[in-house]
């Protein structure tokens, strides 16, 4: 999609009925000097010029006198206390799973023990942390705030629903949390993602569990029905309650993103982040509830959305004997009410000026689609709970757009769209991949001189992804996730690790959060 389609696409008559004269001039103005930043192979986090961060967090710092900070942080979501004041508040991180040589110390020499299976189930789940600017302007944790806590693998966790869950109406922990989204009531929906690399997976034919994929083994030491995980857990960041909402369904979510209606009611997207799985909306039907209602399945090629209500299919009658089993089972009942397979469907966020719902597209390989897409759903007549709508292309990834894999996004204050890249570890700087070089974070100016082109911003460290790009509410900091920098590290030993990112010489690479600030990003914005 070139410059002038990308605008006539967007529509000029809503963007500027939206930004104001004084956002206009100043992105227009500062847009007709700016470069981004070239790809880059370089261990450590590069931003543009006028760009400059701190690290707020990193994993295993400490936040309270018990606790320390997880590993592998994605997802990241700031709620200030005060709408009138940006500056202090709760940030939540996401910790999605574990390196075993560097948690637990696991070599694969032989089967892990209890207690390392336990330390690995402690390092995911969740960070609750009061953050605050200093004196000095810069962000810091408020160390051993009774807020700060930790959300592990190990947390008890109930069902929101009426019938157990093979057999329990508690779960032991949450994981493989990866993107999420946040409640009109200011609580946060963690996404559990790729489940069965801790536990399998149920092979429902015969009830047996799939130990071939699970790639960390916890079911070993703690044989927890997998049926208890792929759920999307909401939590209360002021108390740290929780509770796994079984109605969205169970797959490998990647976020829950929400869209309150003027009636109170809820519509929440969400992706199955696998090759040839589905994008779902389910909506509610009660204000605040997301228990009551129906989740639907998209049909990409029919422009439909299809339930995936039991007493509406009478093939979901035949083959599933209660909704219980429909929900467990999503991914076999949305192919059977006709879903369509994507290109691994990642973040999902509702354009603020158009409400359009954009969906990130990573890759599907076994399909010669290495770069990914980013796909516009615009719902019939704008309605978020319309049953039909009409696909589109919003932006290709390639060597003509300058980046690959499109993952996590995030609309800034001027509505413009930030993204950042998920190139695996096993395929960067190896073709199709080796122009790209390192995982990135870009922007998509919405308007001036550059509407439309996709400008790199950050290049990320040796291995890394950068994930989780959350706006504070003045826009003048971007939280942003480091994860997994020297992921493909032979052992521990200085000279065998492929990162030492953040701390820099002969130490061990750390996931991080970081606080982007500077003129850039005002300017981008038209803030300054």
């Amino acid at each position: 999609m070139n410059r002038r389609t990308f605008i006539e696409f967007l529509g000029k008559g809503t963007v500027m009925a939206s930004l104001t004269p004084h956002l206009l001039v100043s992105n227009t103005s500062f847009f007709k000097e700016f470069k981004g930043i070239s790809p880059s192979d370089a261990d450590e986090l590069k931003l543009a010029k006028g760009l400059d961060y701190d690290v707020l967090i990193k994993w295993g710092d400490p936040i309270n006198t018990s606790d320390t900070f997880g590993f592998n942080n994605d997802y990241t979501a700031f709620l200030p206390f005060d709408p009138a004041n940006p500056n202090d508040g709760i940030l939540w991180v996401n910790h999605e799973y574990v390196d075993p040589l560097f948690v637990s110390n696991y070599t694969g020499e032989k089967e892990k023990t209890k207690e390392q299976v336990a330390t690995e189930q402690y390092n995911v789940g969740g960070s609750i942390l009061h953050i605050k600017k200093n004196e000095k302007g810069k962000w810091e944790v408020i160390q051993d705030d009774h807020l700060n806590k930790r959300i592990s693998g190990q947390t008890k966790i109930p069902f929101n629903w009426e019938h157990p869950i093979a057999g329990k109406k508690v779960a032991m922990g949450t994981l493989g949390n990866c993107s999420g989204g946040i409640t009109p009531w200011g609580t946060i929906l963690t996404c559990e993602e790729n489940y069965d690399m801790f536990y399998g997976e149920r092979n429902f034919k015969d009830g047996s569990i799939n130990d071939k994929r699970s790639f960390l083994g916890w079911q070993k030491q703690f044989p927890n029905p997998p049926e208890h995980y792929g759920w999307v857990v909401e939590v209360d960041p002021r108390t740290g309650k929780a509770q796994k909402h079984v109605a969205l369904g169970r797959c490998a979510h990647e976020c829950a993103t929400v869209k309150e209606l003027p009636d109170g009611r809820l519509v929440v997207y969400s992706g199955d982040d696998s090759v040839n799985e589905c994008l779902y909306k389910f909506i509610s039907d009660e204000p605040g509830s997301l228990s009551k209602g129906k989740l639907y399945v998209a049909n990409v090629r029919l422009g439909k959305w299809m339930s995936l209500h039991r007493e509406d299919n009478p093939i979901l009658q035949k083959l599933f004997k209660d909704q219980t089993e429909v929900l467990i089972r999503l991914r076999e009942a949305a192919k059977f009410v006709g879903g369509t397979g994507l290109d691994r469907p990642e973040d999902i966020e509702i354009d603020p000026l158009n409400g359009n719902v954009l969906v990130s597209l990573t890759n599907n390989t076994g399909k010669d689609n290495y770069f990914g897409s980013i796909l516009k759903i615009v719902e019939t007549d704008g309605d978020h709970t319309a049953l039909t709508f009409k696909p589109e292309k919003y932006l290709a990834g390639g060597k003509e757009t300058g980046f690959a894999c499109p993952d996590n996004m995030a609309f800034d204050v001027a509505g413009n769209l930030w993204f950042t890249s998920d190139i695996s570890g096993s395929l960067m700087h190896r073709e199709p991949y080796t122009e790209f070089k390192n995982n990135g974070l870009f922007l998509v100016p919405r308007t001036g001189p550059k509407a439309g082109e996709v400008i790199q911003i950050a290049s990320a460290p040796s291995d890394a992804e950068l994930t989780g790009p959350f706006f504070a509410p003045d826009g003048k900091t971007l939280f942003l996730s480091v994860q997994h920098p020297g992921e493909y590290s032979k052992s521990t030993e200085p000279e065998e690790l492929t990162s030492h990112w953040p701390d820099g010489k002969d130490t061990l690479p750390r996931s991080a959060v970081v606080a982007i600030s500077g003129k850039t990003l005002e300017a981008i914005q038209g803030l300054g």
